[in-house]
């Protein structure tokens, strides 16, 4: 078989490919030479062949099946073998696959071997993607190691042993003695690792931090010298003496210094004089003075004018430096003028940036923001410049905002129709306007607004919410929200036959999430008309279900995912506060959402411990409608009542959409779960069964009113009625 061609004419050869699918030929004729290769056991080419398998990996195309082959290059005594076989291990294993496990042998011959270099090698690999268990096999080598005075080998050892105690927590005091000596070292790259490992058990460990704040003393005294010593080139980085040491220094000082008199105290004077000694006008200075922002804020304050105008650096990484810090300087008195400069950063920022300082300054303005409007106008301007790049939570967060703000309603739907009629490639933007117009479309038509000069708005709204169904740079979110608007918009406009037609429109979608969303808002339409207004007034309200609000429901329809005949029970528990307040003022207690099944809950089953044959014909016939109770008593919790209700009727004709509801005082908490039908089948041919859980922590005597909703001959009827004679067996 002829030698495989080496690793660099194999980047010569694919960097010539002019399309992507020349490049995927060209990597798979290779591929399937190296499996070849790999079939016939060729010990000469294994290492070549792996590197490349290497090198194609990190292009993006499989390489799994080269994991053996490392492993094989580990076991080799070549160096030049295993150095590759290493790196192959690092790139292509993990602890989630079994192989890796294969290795620990042979990383434990290499820790305890006679070259430093293959020592480095085990420590690098171990560190990197070492499993929890090959960690506790090996944690009494890295000890060893971190014991040595070879400080190319306590450096590397430091690394590991963070990792070690990042996966086995309980092995960080095995490390403790070896740390005795590790800022003694001279050694740079020593030092910083060894300060890397105590930042590491001092977070993890309230003891280890007791522990090493006896070394702030000795952590000044290296800063100091830092700081004082004359010109090295072997760490000097702009003037500054390895500043990579001194950051690392600053944190683990913040983390002991925290709480702590004795230890702030001890390093108030090295911290005063690094804030003000350092040279801010080049980046290395800011990356420093970076850390200090929590301990001495007002210091790194001072130079706010000179970190702002970094923003304007074209130096990538100082321009994102800045913006970090430049959101972290920013609080209660300074909100508008770093909103003011942030913002204008946001236009003009290339799109890598446009993700993060979005979200900053959503952030920040809802920290600082002096007021709702101030509030409202700094997030729709970043919707309107950079609303592709925001986060997904921002469209309900800012709906929320709207919603809690009522005084700006008119003033907020108006400038977001405005924006709508200027852009509509935003999708965030778009999504919270359509939301807006419908919630708020009775204020927009009306020109209700004394902030902004009013806009006389009539059926155009319509025409706009109908444009973004049909636009191609709508997304299916975004056309959830324009149909669930122009939906509620059928409460306000009289253009009712025009919103039907639209609705129809979409049944048909290929959409599945529009066509069920459409299905059921013409099912209202049609069979339960006079529902809508109460509806679209549910959606507008914050209601309390199980200790969320409404607003943190899916707003981009009202009833979501649910079938049509869960769309009528989410009504109704919605509307629970305004509809079951049956026993008077406020004294009514929460009805908890839960997700519906499919079927009822059955005796039996996850309810155990029943009260035998314990019920109750808790009302009288009313209209041929009879209602009986029975209980069950929950073992996980004996404070939950379990209450199934059986609804039958002896009339000669069928009652049709019924809808059993019941509140109770407010120190209970009522929990309706799905009935089992929305029928009641004439002449007692069969009954509805629904399941209540009832929560009564204090013990008290449970009262409850029901209200029973229902056709009956194609009429509809309302009863009431309060139960107050339950047994004592059902909430003692």
């Amino acid at each position: 078989m002829p030698a495989p061609i080496r690793l660099r004419e194999l980047i010569r050869t694919i960097r010539t490919a002019r399309t992507q699918a020349e490049e995927r030929e060209m990597i798979q004729k290779e591929c399937a030479a190296i499996r070849s290769s790999f079939r016939e056991e060729d010990n000469t080419y294994r290492c070549r062949n792996v590197a490349k398998l290497l090198y194609m990996h990190m292009l993006g195309y499989p390489a799994h099946f080269g994991q053996l082959e490392c492993l094989k290059l580990i076991a080799s005594q070549k160096f030049t073998d295993k150095r590759i076989g290493y790196l192959g291990a690092m790139l292509l294993l993990d602890e989630r696959q079994d192989v890796h496990l294969l290795m620990t042998n042979c990383i434990k011959n290499d820790l305890n071997h006679s070259t430093q270099y293959v020592q480095g090698l085990a420590l690098c690999t171990l560190g990197c993607m070492g499993s929890s268990e090959m960690c506790r096999d090996l944690a009494g080598e890295v000890e060893k190691l971190l014991k040595t005075s070879n400080s190319y080998l306590r450096k590397k050892a430091a690394l590991c042993a963070v990792h070690v105690i990042r996966k086995v927590p309980e092995l960080m005091e095995m490390f403790l003695p070896a740390t005795k000596n590790l800022l003694s070292e001279k050694n740079h790259g020593v030092l910083h690792t060894s300060v890397v490992l105590l930042t590491e058990m001092c977070e993890r460990s309230p003891d280890m931090l007791t522990h090493f704040r006896k070394l702030v003393p000795q952590l000044v005294r290296i800063l100091k010298n830092l700081i004082m010593s004359g010109y090295s080139p072997e760490h000097d980085v702009s003037g500054i003496s390895d500043p990579f040491l001194q950051v690392r220094i600053l944190r683990l000082l913040r983390i002991l210094g925290k709480s702590d008199d004795d230890s702030s105290e001890a390093m108030n004077d090295i911290l005063a004089q690094v804030a003000t000694n350092t040279e801010t006008s080049k980046n290395v200075g800011n990356a420093i003075l970076f850390p200090l922002l929590q301990t001495d804020h007002n210091a790194v304050q001072r130079h706010r004018s000179t970190i702002v105008d970094c923003l304007k650096d074209l130096d990538v990484s100082i321009k994102r430096r800045a913006m970090e810090l430049s959101f972290a300087l920013v609080n209660g008195n300074n909100i508008r003028g770093m909103m003011k400069e942030l913002l204008y950063f946001l236009d003009s920022c290339d799109p890598e940036f446009k993700a993060d300082c979005a979200s900053g300054v959503f952030l920040a303005a809802e920290k600082y923001a002096p007021s709702k409007r101030w509030h409202i106008d700094t997030i729709m301007r970043v919707l309107t410049t950079a609303g592709s790049y925001v986060r997904d939570d921002s469209v309900p967060n800012l709906i929320q905002l709207i919603t809690n703000s009522v005084e700006m309603h008119a003033y907020t739907v108006q400038r977001l129709y405005k924006a709508l009629l200027d852009d509509i490639s935003q999708q965030p933007l778009v999504q919270v306007a359509s939301w807006c117009i419908g919630e708020y479309g009775d204020l927009l038509v009306s020109g209700q607004c004394e902030e902004e000069e009013p806009i006389q708005v009539k059926d155009e709204v319509l025409d706009v919410l109908e444009g973004l169904l049909v636009s191609n740079l709508s997304t299916p979110v975004t056309r959830g929200y324009s149909l669930t608007a122009i939906m509620k918009l059928s409460t306000r406009f009289s253009s009712v036959n025009r919103i039907k037609k639209v609705v129809s429109i979409y049944g048909s979608s290929i959409d599945v999430e529009l066509q069920q969303r459409a299905v059921e808002y013409n099912a209202l339409f049609k069979k339960y008309d006079h529902m809508r207004y109460e509806l679209r007034w549910c959606s507008t309200h914050s209601l309390l279900t199980g200790g969320r609000t409404r607003s943190h429901l899916n707003e981009t329809g009202l009833v979501a995912n649910l079938g049509l005949h869960s769309l009528t029970f989410m009504y109704l528990q919605l509307c629970a506060n305004d509809l079951l307040d049956l026993l008077g003022g406020h004294d009514v207690g929460p009805v908890i959402q839960t997700a519906l099944p499919t079927k009822p809950a059955s005796a039996g089953g996850e309810l155990l411990d029943l009260l035998g044959d314990l019920s109750l014909s808790g009302m009288p016939s009313m209209n041929g409608l009879k209602i009986e109770f029975t209980f069950e008593r929950s073992n996980p919790n004996p404070n939950i009542s379990v209450i199934t209700i059986h609804a039958s009727n002896t009339t000669e004709a069928d009652m049709t959409d019924f809808v059993f509801q019941a509140a109770v005082p407010k120190t209970f908490q009522l929990q309706l779960l799905s009935p089992s039908s929305n029928v009641v089948p004439a002449l007692n041919q069969g009954n509805i069964t629904q399941v209540i859980r009832v929560l009564n922590p204090q013990k008290q005597q449970l009262r409850m009113r029901i209200k029973l909703t229902y056709t009956y001959k194609g009429a509809p009827v309302q009863d009431l009625a309060e139960v107050n004679n339950f047994p004592p067996q059902s909430w003692q």
